[in-house]
């Protein structure tokens, strides 16, 4: 019998035993936190560790995980509740706009306009994406764009994975090489207490350079499966993605008439919103979950849709995604044990032990790799910043290496993992979107991490030596 690789419910899972199990292992500790006015957040001050009573994680919390994923149930404060409630809107709008048949006709009209020149939509959209993630973290408002691209990728003889990476990879190397991200970037900035623009040559540089090097690896992956299809690492899922993504449209494909193509007015509209909306105004999941609510109700009156179609549509498209928004929770119900068991500053504290008698530049490799580990257990960009910067920064001084060094270490280790960390809700519910399996996107992705962190290492040695 040939053994299965288990689903992303199972992985999460055993991630979450495996972590309540550390909580009886690993010593519990807390560094002492100091409210920072400029972040407005408490950050943990250096040399402050101390052990605590530990928190060992049992049953109970292992299975209560998934549900203070949602909301803490103490105080009922939002986790990842208003992420998932978003990802069942952003299904119940995407199928009313499949229900008008604006999409395939759209796909169907694109696919012919570009006819032998599909590729080059793989780095114009990777270069998009990246300029979403370099300037204000683009991560969870990414997906949305799945559901839309995958199918046109597949329809012009790609695959679901090469769908995923344009996103995926995309925004992530331009996580990894923020210049100006508030949510990285500015926040590590302030808790190392420098000046953001401090590094932004380096992390340019990293941006560009790290751009061309994902597009080429996308780019040939994508040539080798159009030239053969049984290259795909989904090929064995061929059919089935077909049948899923493009639901048959080979057997009739609907015309793009004005009513369809203002249908795809407004679809396109309502993510420029969306984008201009995070950027610009402050918006986040509550706001744009009534922006597609909104968009899902014009959208129904535009394309003619009766009432019955309207609601049912969205109800189903939302049902498709509950997979999604459960994975969102139980990814971070899983550093909630963490946090609960006192064992997150402990392992920070491990780190910081780490670095001590370093020369400079394994010193800030040190840093990167270290960084890298800590993104695993926090995934969140802000809080891994605002959890480390303050510890990792003033001992660069004793080093002799530039704080804004560290920065840029930080933020290329923390950007690179949320492409294959499985802690994040945003990889797993993209990958389950996608319908790739964690261990197929571990082998397509692997390789180009390595690139990326030989790429990454070598810049900031380069940069430490000349400076």
């Amino acid at each position: 019998m040939r053994l299965k690789f288990p689903s992303t419910y199972t992985i999460l899972f055993l991630l979450t035993v495996l972590m309540a199990a550390l909580t009886w292992v690993i010593p519990a500790g807390k560094y002492q936190m100091a409210m920072n006015d400029d972040l407005g957040k408490k950050v943990p001050q250096v040399g402050s560790y101390q052990t605590v009573e530990a928190n060992p994680q049992g049953i109970v919390e292992v299975l209560m995980a998934p549900v203070q994923g949602f909301y803490d149930p103490s105080s009922y404060a939002a986790r990842a509740v208003d992420v998932a409630l978003f990802v069942l809107i952003i299904g119940g709008f995407i199928a009313v706009v499949t229900r008008t048949g604006a999409i395939d006709a759209g796909i169907a009209a694109t696919m012919k306009r570009l006819d032998g020149r599909e590729k080059w939509m793989i780095p114009i959209l990777m270069g998009l994406f990246a300029m979403g993630g370099t300037v204000y973290g683009m991560a969870e408002e990414t997906l949305p764009f799945y559901t839309l691209l995958i199918p046109v990728m597949i329809a012009a003889g790609y695959d679901s994975i090469v769908g995923v990476a344009i996103i995926m990879i995309g925004a992530g190397i331009g996580c990894l090489g923020s210049t100006i991200n508030p949510f990285a970037t500015v926040i590590a900035s302030n808790a190392a207490e420098i000046n953001f623009m401090e590094g932004f040559a380096l992390r340019a540089v990293i941006l560009v350079l790290g751009w061309l090097l994902c597009v080429i690896y996308v780019m040939r992956y994508a040539e080798k499966v159009k030239q053969d299809p049984s290259a795909s690492l989904v090929f064995h899922q061929k059919e089935d993605n077909e049948q899923h993504f493009l639901h048959s449209r080979s057997q009739q494909i609907p015309a793009l008439t004005g009513t369809r193509k203002a249908v795809l007015a407004i679809f396109a509209v309502s993510f420029a919103t969306m984008v201009w909306g995070v950027s610009a105004a402050g918006w986040w999941m509550a706001e744009l979950s009534a922006l597609f609510i909104g968009a899902s109700i014009v959208i129904g009156i535009v394309g003619r849709l009766s009432e019955s179609e309207l609601t049912d549509s969205f109800i189903n498209g939302a049902r498709d995604l509950l997979g999604v928004a459960l994975i969102i929770a139980i990814a971070r119900g899983l550093v909630v044990v963490m946090d609960n068991g006192n064992i997150t500053h402990t392992i920070l504290n491990f780190a910081e032990g780490l670095l001590g008698g370093l020369n400079e530049i394994a010193f800030i490799n040190a840093i990167y790799w270290i960084e890298a580990v800590l993104c695993l257990i926090v995934p969140s960009s802000s809080g891994l910043a605002v959890l480390t910067m303050p510890i990792m920064a003033p001992l660069a001084d004793f080093s002799g290496v530039g704080r804004e060094l560290v920065v840029t270490a930080y933020q290329s280790a923390s950007g690179l993992p949320n492409i294959i960390t499985p802690t994040s809700g945003v990889v797993m519910g993209a990958l389950a979107i996608g319908r790739v399996s964690y261990s197929s996107w571990l082998k397509f992705t692997l390789p180009l991490v390595g690139m990326i962190s030989v790429l990454v290492m070598i810049l900031l040695s380069l940069s430490v030596a000349f400076s």
